[in-house]
Parts: structure tokens; C-alpha cells; sequence
């Protein structure tokens, strides 16, 4: 039995590439920096270029990338400019999402594929460019993060588009745990429950429905960014090289009801 690895270097990605979409605001954002402080080099991609710029300048491991995940060229552009950069892509976090209607007889057949174009065609193109780079491919990490609303309804929140491209991102998680698996390639699923974002804003700030999230989440409060650090790097590093097709729910409880 080999000896156990400290836990700075079970948890290093020096050396590493990572891609993070939806970088520009909330969770993407500090996915982004989270990487990057674990020594990884980020390449964050959204639509809104300002913001990544201003993300970049807090870390020079981080570059920003303008991309819109819903444009097939652009998915492929952001892979192509991660492999000429270092030659390399070992991480993929496919955190873009579109969150369509709340409720399902307010949105069109047209929206709804719409919403699963970003959040599901998407990153399935991503994950394939992703486990079809060149390189060593061990150690190789796909993380789509999907959303507790692709395992529960939360009703009256949440939206058909929204919920079904989440639950996808689940199948899909699996399917290509099972299909890659051989080649060294992990594919899994981070699942939060209800944090503070830009999607979330108006939830937060109802304090109505916010009582509604303390009432319904066993540890009685909404999560804060700083809570999906450790998953993220969990599902990143060494620290889950046996780890594949799993979804790691990350919701205070509300799934345990």
C-alpha cells in the first residue's frame, strides 16, 4: 500500500487546464477562481467580456473567453484556444445555464428547446471536444453542474425547460461516465441546492420565499459560494480518481426530506 498523499498535493492542480462557462457572475465565477488558486490554468468563458476581464485581474492564471455555449463555433473555439495555449485540457466545468419560464404553460416548445440547447446540448459538445483533446487523458475531469431540480420538484419554483435540462445533465453524466470510462476520463455531477446568485436574487430577496428555503432545507438557510469549493476540488483533483458517474448533491439537506 503506497503511502498517503498530503492533502496539498491530493488537492493540487498544478500544471492543469481547466474551462469553466458561465464565468462572468455568481457561481461560474468563483469556480473559476477556485481553480485557479489550486493552481490550475482557467480559461472562463461567457458572453459578457467585461466581467471576465475583470475576474482575470484578480488572478493571472485565469484568461478570459468570449463565448456564447449556445453557438456550436464558439463551444469549439473556447477548446481549440485552451489546446494552443498549453497544449493540453484536463478539466471542464460546464456551469453555463439558461433558467427559461417558471411555469410550463407560459413557455414555448420553441423556448423550451432553446433552454436545453445551453444547458444540455452544450455541454454534451464541450464534454465530447473535452474527452477527445490530445494527451493523457488520467486524470482527465468533466464536472456538469446540474442542479437539485434535476432530482426533486420544487414546484412552485424552478420551470420545465429548466428542471428536464437538469435531470438530461444527470443521464448524461452517467452515460458518458460508462462510455469513457476505459480511456480514463471522470465525468460526474455537482448538484446545489438554493445559493445566493444572479438566478437567485429575487428568491433571496423575497422574504416570503426566502423562509420558504430556511423552512424546506434542513440546516434552515440558503447556501453560501464559499460551500461549493470543496465538491468542486473534490471532483477536480486526485482526490476523486475512483469517482466517476456519481452526483454529488450539495443542498443543505433539502434532497433528504
Amino acid at each position: 500500500m503506497s503511502a498517503p498523499r498530503s492533502a496539498a498535493e491530493l488537492f493540487s492542480l498544478q500544471g492543469r487546464t481547466a474551462i469553466v462557462t458561465g464565468a462572468s457572475a455568481g457561481l461560474g465565477a468563483r469556480f473559476a477562481a477556485v481553480l485557479a488558486q489550486a493552481g490550475a490554468t482557467v480559461f472562463a468563458a461567457a458572453r459578457r467580456i467585461d466581467r471576465l476581464k475583470e475576474l482575470a485581474d484578480s488572478d493571472a492564471r485565469i484568461h478570459p473567453v468570449a463565448c456564447d455555449v449556445s453557438l456550436a463555433d464558439d463551444r469549439t473555439r473556447l477548446a481549440e484556444t485552451a489546446l494552443s495555449a498549453t497544449g493540453r485540457l484536463d478539466i471542464l466545468v460546464n456551469n453555463a445555464a439558461s433558467s427559461g419560464e417558471t411555469r410550463a404553460e407560459d413557455e414555448s416548445p420553441d423556448a423550451f428547446a432553446d433552454v436545453l440547447g445551453v444547458n444540455l446540448t452544450a455541454p454534451y459538445h464541450l464534454a465530447r471536444l473535452t474527452a477527445e483533446a490530445p494527451g493523457d487523458t488520467g486524470g482527465r475531469s468533466i464536472i456538469n453542474v446540474s442542479s437539485i431540480l434535476g432530482l426533486v420538484t420544487a414546484a412552485p419554483l424552478g420551470g420545465a425547460s429548466y428542471s428536464a435540462s437538469k435531470a438530461g445533465l444527470i443521464g448524461l453524466t452517467r452515460e458518458l461516465a460508462g462510455q469513457w470510462g476505459t480511456s480514463g476520463t471522470r465525468v460526474n455531477a455537482l448538484a446545489p441546492g438554493w445559493f445566493r446568485t444572479e438566478m437567485t436574487a429575487d428568491l433571496f430577496g423575497d422574504e416570503r420565499s426566502s423562509r420558504w428555503v430556511e423552512r424546506n432545507t434542513l440546516l434552515r438557510r440558503g447556501g453560501d459560494g464559499h460551500e461549493l469549493d470543496g465538491a468542486l476540488l473534490f471532483l477536480a483533483s486526485d482526490a476523486s480518481s475512483y469517482c466517476t458517474g456519481q452526483v454529488l448533491t450539495i443542498d443543505g439537506g433539502w434532497t433528504a426530506r
